[in-house]
């Protein structure tokens, strides 16, 4: 007896290990090189999560089947990125802009054998959702987009009923904006157009390949123009401003994961070397404050591919009396619009 229980603990205690060691290896650092990198490096399972590049704004999630990532974006940036499963062939992940439709921290399918879907997001009425899931670092699902568990209970805290969830099937981009349709404002000298967000937050994302400053409000560019630094930019930095003081302005450098504790708030001078041309910088100081965020990659932003809208697909029809439709309207854990 006293041998079993031994054994009971011992398996516990090995177990609780290894938990929390997967847990740990689920969240990666991104100060290491460029974002792509980064991304490109993520296991099955792992992700990227920094939602304090850019704490407030509108969100849109897109999720790229080629590459079995998504990526979240708050207010223009990408804040966070994982490694997802989509469907096996036979249940294809449809491909489109949807909207998040229904949320349940806890659903189990009425299609497929109860199975559970902790923190679901709904994409369709016929059963496509986000939701945590087993990643074999493939597409194995039946059609919905499997998420690491707690990569799918942080963006299930974050996310709105309604917000727009792109899925499309092309090469790797990185780019910033929230508007799927809208270009980009062209390269070349300074643009600012303010007027195409009057409100909203204010991010500011610095390329270092590019040598070229975009700013955002409201997850909309308002502005663009070439910057000149000293140095190279070898890896991701990200600033937010704290105070505006008869001119001078106070960042705060934030620390990303993999980062000490001691990075943050050591380079606040740094952020001021980033240079655009005087008019320029007289109107970004319109428009910034306390509580903006600089974010500064060594990325190009001349890709912008992955989040182009998809080519118009025929129409699925949506089956009401599909008997899966019923079990997620009558679920009372979900909430809908």
């Amino acid at each position: 007896m006293l041998r079993s229980k031994r054994i009971k603990a011992l398996s516990l205690a090995i177990a609780t290990g290894l938990l929390a060691t997967a847990g740990a290896a689920q969240m990666q650092p991104i100060n290491d090189g460029t974002v792509m990198a980064s991304v490109e490096r993520l296991r099955p399972g792992q992700y990227i999560w920094v939602p304090e590049i850019a704490p407030a704004g509108p969100m849109l999630v897109v999720v790229n089947i080629a590459t079995q990532r998504v990526v979240a974006y708050r207010n223009g940036v990408p804040i966070a990125v994982s490694t997802i499963s989509t469907g096996k062939a036979g249940h294809r992940t449809p491909t489109g802009v949807f909207t998040i439709l229904q949320k349940a921290k806890w659903h189990r399918s009425s299609k497929y054998s109860n199975a559970p879907m902790p923190f679901m997001q709904r994409l369709t009425w016929y059963g496509i959702a986000l939701h945590a899931g087993n990643l074999p670092g493939y597409p194995a699902s039946h059609g919905c987009i499997r998420l690491p568990h707690e990569f799918a209970r942080l963006l299930f805290e974050q996310t709105d009923l309604g917000m727009t969830v792109i899925v499309t099937n092309q090469a790797p981009a990185l780019r910033v904006g929230t508007d799927p349709v809208s270009p980009a404002l062209p390269a070349g000298p300074a643009v600012w157009r303010p007027e195409l967000a009057r409100a909203g937050p204010v991010s500011i994302v610095v390329s270092g390949a590019d040598r070229r400053m975009v700013v955002l409000r409201g997850g909309v560019e308002i502005g663009s123009a070439p910057v000149a630094f000293d140095g190279v930019i070898d890896r991701v930095q990200a600033y937010v401003l704290q105070d505006v003081v008869a001119g001078d302005y106070r960042w705060q450098r934030l620390a990303l994961p993999g980062e000490g504790r001691a990075a943050a708030g050591l380079a606040a001078p740094d952020a001021g070397r980033f240079q655009g041309s005087d008019p320029f910088r007289r109107a970004l100081a319109g428009v910034v404050g306390p509580g903006t965020t600089l974010v500064v990659i060594p990325d190009s932003l001349g890709l912008g591919s992955d989040l182009a809208r998809p080519a118009a697909a025929a129409p699925e029809a949506l089956i009401e009396n599909d008997p899966g439709v019923a079990g997620w309207l009558e679920d009372d854990e979900v909430t809908t619009r």
